[in-house]
C-alpha cells in the first residue's frame, strides 16, 4: 500500500501495471526516448513515483531527501543510476531538510517549489544552492499532497493550472513571485493539470495529458493547443495513491551512450 493523503478505493494492480506499460510505451516507443526503468522495489511501494527522488536540471541531478521517512531508501536505486549518465550529483544530506520533486515546477526560467507537507524550507534552500542559475521561489501548499499535483508546464511559457480556489491561489502567488509573464491555461480539474510537456527533435511540441474518458471537460481544453501533438494518457489507478503523470518519470536532456 503506498502512501496516500486519504483512504479511498483499491488500486487494481494489473490495470496499474497495463496503464504504466502505455506509459512507457508512448515515451519509449512512440516518441523514441530512450528510457531507463529502475527496478522495483517490493520493500518500497511508492518507489515507482520517481519523480520525487531527483530533480534534474541540465548537467546537475539533486538527489532529494523525501518527506516521507519511508520513502528515503528509494533515493539509493536513483543515485546508481543517475551517477551512469555522468551527471553531476549533489546529495541533500542536511537532516532538517525536506524534498519531494513532486513541489519542484521549473519552468524552463525559473524554479517554483511547494512549501507542503512534504517539503520543507531547508529542503528549497538547498534546491537554491544547487542550482545557481536559477531564481527559486516558494509556494505554500495547503490542501494537495504536491505543487504539481494542480499545475505543471504544458509549453514552453505555459502553466496550466486547476480551477480550484487553491490552485488558482498558488498561481496568483507565482505570479507575483515571477519577474516573467507565463501564459496560462486553466483546465476544470486540478488532477488533470498535472500534463507533461516536452520538445523533441523533429516532433516538436508533445504534450502528455489525462485522457477523455478520465477528465472529458479538461481534455477538450487541451484539444485547443493546435500547434502541440497531444497523447491521452489514462492513469486512473496509481491516482488513487495520489499518483499524477509527471510522478513516473524523470526527464532528463542528455544524448546518453547507453
Amino acid at each position: 500500500q503506498a502512501l496516500r493523503s486519504t483512504a479511498g478505493p483499491e488500486v487494481d494492480f494489473a490495470r496499474a501495471e497495463r496503464e504504466h506499460q502505455l506509459y512507457v510505451g508512448v515515451l519509449r516507443g512512440k516518441l523514441g526516448l530512450q528510457v531507463l526503468e529502475l527496478p522495483a522495489d517490493e520493500s518500497l511501494p511508492d518507489c515507482v513515483f520517481v519523480e520525487d527522488v531527483a530533480v534534474v536540471c541540465e548537467e546537475t541531478a539533486l538527489l532529494t531527501r523525501p518527506g516521507a521517512p519511508s520513502r528515503r531508501k528509494e533515493v539509493e536505486a536513483m543515485k546508481r543510476v543517475l551517477g551512469s549518465l555522468n551527471l553531476n550529483i549533489v546529495e541533500m544530506v542536511d537532516e532538517n531538510a525536506t524534498l519531494d520533486g513532486g513541489d519542484v515546477l521549473f519552468t524552463g526560467r525559473e524554479f517554483f517549489v511547494g512549501l507542503s507537507r512534504r517539503t520543507n524550507q531547508r529542503g528549497a534552500e538547498i534546491l537554491a544552492d544547487t542550482f545557481k542559475d536559477y531564481a527559486v521561489s516558494t509556494v505554500p501548499v495547503h490542501d494537495s499532497l504536491h505543487l504539481k499535483s494542480f499545475c505543471s508546464m504544458a509549453g514552453p511559457n505555459l502553466i496550466a493550472i486547476g480551477s480550484s480556489e487553491a490552485a488558482q491561489k498558488a498561481l496568483k502567488t507565482m505570479q507575483q513571485m515571477s519577474d516573467h509573464r507565463y501564459d496560462k491555461l486553466t483546465v476544470p480539474d486540478d488532477a488533470a493539470a498535472n500534463c507533461i510537456y516536452l520538445n523533441i527533435p523533429n516532433k516538436g511540441h508533445v504534450l502528455l495529458h489525462r485522457a477523455p474518458e478520465e477528465y472529458p471537460e479538461s481534455a477538450k481544453v487541451f484539444e485547443k493547443l493546435k500547434d502541440h501533438m497531444l497523447i491521452p494518457i489514462a492513469n486512473t489507478e496509481l491516482e488513487k495513491v495520489d499518483g499524477a503523470l509527471t510522478c513516473c518519470s524523470v526527464l532528463i536532456n542528455k544524448t546518453s551512450e547507453l
